[in-house]
């Protein structure tokens, strides 16, 4: 079913509750089913992050994530250290295609006993949990950070922990400090220092502790884009968040700066208000190696705005739900862009007009339907599958309706 947006303008003043953070929320599941002393609040209400909980808690051998990319990552080094149980995990066609080789060869190098159904390198995967004896391992640097945090997550039950070498310069610096943080509020011991971090084993009991998930700053980013787009004077206040967040995404607070928007932390909340119309007569240059889930949010933000920029640091995005780079630069451009990719950036010409009622595809990508969402405040469009959004941010429709947004569902 396909969602069509209206043109639309919306209220000054308006607050909106966000979920908690897919990103720490799967982390805190794994762990959690590691040392179920733990206790989680505010979980994310994401497909992700539910499917997550039940492939957790299956007895089932078959475990199938559809589209979690993350709870792949997460379950195959899960279920690699669970000792005498064999697990199948499988996932949708496009899950077949994104590669796991090297967290699967990793893994392997550790001990663990993983083979493929189908296709060398590509889930399904046959997984004959185990002890893990072996501790050190090296992977290159600039892979996705879940098949880091996979291995980290994991790293304090091996018998003998975990040292992992990182080689080459490494991305999503972020996503790797959450889960070492993670783990520090556990007391589980580890070291990053240059390119090697080390964990300690831990195989007793956690400490019992409550641990509050911080709401999800990629799902903050769809607000940032509808203030850049709105008059100036619109705020809009979104909750519960920390200034010192975990979440690489949170870099939004500096980079909407240039979109001419101002963040203001107050408490638990944060104030995002349109503060002055931008004139932009330079090209925006922004490196998202360490944030690279707001690139398709930014560079919607840009097209709108009629801005040129060049956005770096997105090797990772070919990877993804779709090959987010390929997808961008094809409904940028029906909306009448001008785009230019390659396997790492995406170079957005200036442009001064928008089409009317173009369909936006979304490629099973929920962020592509988010993204394209704030040029309601634009243009009329349409946007198909529109309830794609369900894998991180399922009441994301609901939110535009109270902020003003019109629509009707064909």
């Amino acid at each position: 079913m396909n969602i069509i947006l209206q043109k639309s303008s919306i209220k000054k003043k308006s607050a909106i509750q966000i979920t908690g953070s897919k990103s720490e929320s799967n982390r805190l599941l794994l762990l959690q089913a590691l040392y179920p002393e733990i206790n989680i609040e505010n979980v994310s209400n994401s497909d992700d992050s539910q499917l997550m909980t039940k492939a957790l808690a299956s007895k089932e051998q078959v475990i199938d994530i559809h589209h979690a990319g993350t709870a792949m990552r997460f379950l195959t080094a899960y279920f690699a250290t669970q000792n005498n149980r064999e697990t199948i995990v499988t996932g949708s066609k496009r899950m077949k295609e994104r590669p796991i080789k090297i967290l699967v060869d990793a893994l392997n190098q550790l001990g663990a006993d993983i083979l493929y159904k189908e296709n060398e390198g590509y889930p399904p995967l046959l997984i004959k949990g185990k002890q893990l004896t072996k501790s050190k391992v090296s992977l290159d640097a600039n892979v996705s950070s879940q098949y880091i945090s996979a291995l980290l997550l994991i790293a304090s039950k091996l018998e003998n922990g975990l040292e992992l070498t990182l080689n080459g310069k490494i991305t999503s610096v972020p996503y790797i400090n959450m889960t070492l943080s993670l783990l520090n509020e556990l007391n589980i011991e580890s070291k990053f220092e240059g390119n090697v971090i080390t964990v300690k084993p831990l195989q007793e009991k956690v400490e019992p502790k409550t641990l509050i998930v911080e709401s999800d700053w990629s799902s903050a980013s769809y607000f940032y884009s509808i203030v850049a787009l709105a008059e100036v004077g619109t705020l809009i206040e979104i909750s519960s968040y920390k200034k010192d967040s975990l979440q690489g995404d949170s870099a939004l607070s500096e980079i909407y700066k240039s979109f001419g928007v101002t963040t203001i932390f107050k408490g638990n909340t944060v104030l995002i208000e349109k503060t002055t119309n931008v004139d932009f007569k330079t090209a925006i240059d922004f490196d998202l190696a360490n944030s690279p889930d707001i690139a398709q949010t930014i560079s919607v933000t840009a097209f709108a705005l009629g801005l040129e920029s060049n956005l770096t640091g997105l090797h990772t995005l070919k990877i993804k739900e779709t090959d987010r780079l390929e997808a961008l630069k094809t409904e940028i451009e029906k909306l009448g862009g001008e785009v230019e990719i390659t396997n790492k950036s995406l170079h957005l010409k200036k442009s001064s007009r928008i089409k009317e009622n173009v369909v936006v595809a979304t490629y099973n990508d929920h962020r592509m339907a988010m993204a394209f969402a704030p040029l309601a405040l634009k243009t009329p469009l349409e946007i198909e599958d529109y309830m794609v959004v369900s894998k991180s941010y399922p009441t994301f429709w609901d939110d535009l309706k109270q902020l003003g947004f019109q629509f009707n569902i064909k």
